[in-house]
């Protein structure tokens, strides 16, 4: 792809995939690195300014990247770093970056779940959507960008359809419920506090009302009528922010999962009574690691919940071979109409070169010839001109055909320059 410059000369652009992942960061980078919806509306903003013709950013407790268009991937890792917490140093040592093809791959794998923190996890297919959405509203999707994410969703929902690979109660809040009944004893009869109702601290809240049968679970949250909300639902009890320390020392089991960009829990605001257990299902973390150095706490961050494997994990493991055939194909079919897209303006301009022979060789032909048949001539011309150029289409849609080269040949060739 090329962009024109003021001083018109086209400058070349690639396709990146540039970010950073559970696979190389641990919970304090990620976290560093973390874009909320303020810093990721700032960054699309800066982008646009920067010169930027199309990009997205997903940033979930997982990851963080950005899918986009640029002369080299530092354009895009310095928006990241400029608009979160982290450093281009940070980056370099936990960072990935991917180009052209292997950036397509990357956003198939991610899409469809493969490279989910816990295999099979579909919410990353939604957030893609919600990313999409905002990058569109900025005028931030160029055509290429808008294909390649709307055939990755077709595809991840294939897979969820055709496959069982999120078939089973696996997620990080079912791994936390799992967690507490395993080291809990009794734990129908324990005070459970959950802090912090987002999409995982929802997720958490049923799981533990459905598998644990437990009816003093209480909800507090910054914005009360959230927590309400779920509540009345769930049937449960709601406190005020402010009676958050109160609530602390009542409880056996703690699941944290606000949104804070700072930790809200730290060993200050524990005046313990008896033992507690805290779950931290937060990106950035949440609760300070200085709770450790109190006597009777236990600390679990959403990490140590993704190692546990189970059975369900190791069915899912057995449906990656199908739905690598179906990404497979789906990528194939972008490809296929890249490609096209690649050399359509070389065969749009070879036929207008042979239509501007043709026109020049029937002028020159019906004054020599006498009653010469123009009709007849024009209709002969076209279909030969239409199956010319449908040898060379056909020749470069073939998956040995090296297509740069062989579009610079015809170009030389015929004395045609593609618009």
């Amino acid at each position: 792809m090329y962009i024109m410059e003021n001083n018109n000369t086209l400058k070349p652009q690639y396709f990146y995939s540039v970010g950073l992942s559970y696979k190389k960061a641990d919970a304090v980078v990620r976290g560093k690195f973390s874009l909320d919806a303020n810093a990721q509306n700032n960054l699309l903003i800066q982008a646009k300014n920067e010169g930027i013709q199309s990009l997205i950013i997903t940033s979930t407790c997982n990851r963080t990247e950005i899918y986009g268009f640029a002369e080299h991937p530092f354009q895009l890792i310095k928006l990241i770093c400029e608009n979160s917490n982290g450093t281009v140093e940070e980056f370099q040592k936990v960072g990935f970056v991917y180009k052209n093809q292997e950036a397509v791959n990357h956003m198939f794998r991610v899409g469809t779940g493969l490279d989910s923190q816990i295999l099979g996890d579909f919410e990353i297919i939604s957030q893609l959507k919600n990313s999409y959405a905002e990058s569109k509203a900025h005028g931030l999707i160029n055509t290429y960008l808008d294909r390649l994410i709307n055939i990755v969703i077709q595809t991840s929902k294939k897979i969820k359809n055709e496959t069982e690979i999120s078939s089973g109660a696996t997620s990080v809040s079912f791994a936390a419920v799992q967690y507490i009944m395993k080291n809990v004893t009794n734990i129908s009869e324990k005070n459970i506090l959950l802090f912090g109702t987002g999409k995982i601290g929802r997720n958490t809240c049923e799981n533990l009302v459905k598998h644990t049968k437990n009816e003093h679970i209480t909800l507090i949250n910054r914005t009360k009528d959230k927590a309400e909300k779920l509540a009345s639902k769930l049937n449960l009890i709601v406190k005020d922010y402010s009676e958050l320390h109160v609530e602390l020392q009542k409880a056996d089991v703690v699941v944290v999962a606000t949104g804070a960009q700072n930790p809200t829990i730290d060993k200050a605001i524990l005046n313990l009574k008896k033992p507690v257990l805290i779950l931290d299902l937060s990106i950035p973390k949440n609760v300070h690691e200085n709770v450790t150095e109190l006597e009777g706490v236990t600390l679990i961050h959403m990490d140590h919940l993704a190692l546990m494997t189970d059975e369900t994990l190791e069915n899912r493991k057995q449906q990656i071979p199908a739905a690598e055939v179906i990404i497979e194909t789906y990528k194939e079919e972008f490809m296929t109409w890249t490609k096209a897209r690649k050399f359509a303006p070389t065969i749009h301009a070879l036929k207008e070169k042979l239509n501007a022979i043709k026109v020049s060789e029937m002028d020159y032909q019906s004054k020599k010839i006498t009653d010469f048949n123009e009709a007849q001539a024009e209709i002969i011309s076209n279909r030969i001109i239409q199956k010319i150029t449908t040898h060379f289409a056909n020749h470069l849609k073939h998956d040995d055909t090296m297509v740069d080269e062989s579009i610079g040949w015809i170009e030389k060739v015929f004395h045609i320059e593609a618009r």
